[in-house]
């Protein structure tokens, strides 16, 4: 079990006074049997007149921050303390039908996971990426061609910073042959299903050791299902299998629906942004 201490800044400046919009906020981790929060704060400033938290279609956490007060500055602070067991993630059974790829998943499972398959015809230069690793007549194993991928994309592509919003489609990070963390997960991604597996985008946090605290950003990742393991994550710009060290936030069928903050301003043309974060690893 690792034990962390979570602050995440958001802070923005305006040129001018502002009238903040409602905010939707992605910020607080996802508790699950492997993720206890043992205490989280919110701060806003300027102060929300009113926050509401409520639970998503993909049970995430949001918070929808109001506000009444103009403003020059924004900044939302989060800090959470949480505990995190997930210490032997290759510490998985497999259905003896999924083992062997291809594999057809259970149609009562099918029902649930339709919106993680593909959707419509894959490019040229996907189709040609994934022939290259797996030829399709290579016996082989589900989880080794996935991990074969995520794997291929951390060994051949180069990893950048963006700064700027939004994520690269499949086709401009092959063509680039560089990207983000958010970028390569959503090649990843592409890649899957088009091999028929159901994936899925992750948002979170990553602690990095060995140092006892990281300055850093937000990360993300994929989580593909296979029957019997249930959600693994996939981390395409590490090639690693997510474990203790990844802290989920929230998940999407696309990565452009979870931004950790959501919103808009009514004021002066322009604003700067600056985001910090902390992981500090704690004792006991």
């Amino acid at each position: 079990m690792k034990r962390y201490r979570i602050k995440h800044s958001t802070w923005y400046g305006f040129n001018g006074e502002a009238n903040l919009d409602p905010h939707w906020l992605r910020i607080r981790p996802r508790e699950d049997h492997d993720v206890r929060i043992l205490s989280a704060t919110l701060t806003l400033n300027p102060p929300a007149s009113n926050v509401h938290w409520y639970r998503d279609v993909e049970n995430n956490s949001v918070a929808v921050a109001e506000f009444d007060t103009p403003c020059t500055e924004f900044e939302i602070l989060s800090e959470v303390e949480l505990e995190h067991f997930d210490q032997h993630p290759l510490d998985f059974l497999v259905e003896d039908y999924a083992v062997d790829y291809p594999f057809d998943y259970l149609e009562e499972d099918r029902l649930i996971l339709n919106p993680y398959f593909a959707q419509g015809d894959s490019s040229e230069a996907l189709t040609q990426w994934i022939a290259a690793l797996w030829d399709g007549n290579e016996p082989i194993q589900s989880y080794g061609l996935l991990r074969r991928l995520c794997d291929a994309i951390e060994a051949n592509f180069e990893y950048k910073v963006r700064e700027e919003p939004g994520v690269q489609t499949p086709e401009e990070t092959l063509s680039l042959g560089c990207g983000s963390c958010r970028d390569f997960a959503n090649l990843y991604i592409a890649a899957v299903r088009h091999l028929g597996f159901a994936a899925r985008f992750v948002s979170g946090y990553l602690f990095v050791p060995p140092g006892p605290e990281f300055f850093g950003t937000t990360h993300a990742w994929a989580e593909v299902y296979i029957p019997g393991a249930g959600w693994k994550g996939f981390d395409p710009t590490s090639g690693e299998i997510t474990g203790v060290t990844h802290i989920p936030v929230a998940v999407a069928r696309n990565p452009d629906t979870v931004p950790p903050v959501e919103g808009s301003f009514l004021g002066p043309e322009g604003s700067s942004l600056k985001v910090g974060v902390w992981i500090t690893l704690l004792e006991g």
